[in-house]
């Protein structure tokens, strides 16, 4: 190493340029739960790495969207027909 170095022709700001944004998406900072993000980062190394937590999310979201993420009610419905058919 030397003694000391010459920085006085140095330029601020990135090394390399930065990487460009897949088409189709938007980078954006958000808040979260942690018990959230803990659900999906866990539901994440299920899969084994293979999905990323927030490809999970975004799924998520756009199920909830889109009318497909399952109903309340019908979820209850098929919860109370599980049960009374264990209990007969």
């Amino acid at each position: 190493m030397k003694a000391s170095y010459d920085f006085s022709k140095g330029k601020r700001g990135r090394i390399n340029p930065p990487e460009p944004e897949p088409l189709g998406k938007t980078r954006i900072t958000i808040r979260l739960d942690e018990d959230l993000v803990d659900h999906f980062l866990k539901e994440s190394d299920s899969y084994g790495g293979a999905v990323g937590y927030q490809t999970l999310i975004n799924q998520a979201l756009r199920q909830h969207v889109e009318g497909k993420a399952p109903k309340l009610e019908d979820t209850l419905r098929r919860i109370l027909r599980e049960e009374l058919r264990v209990a007969s």
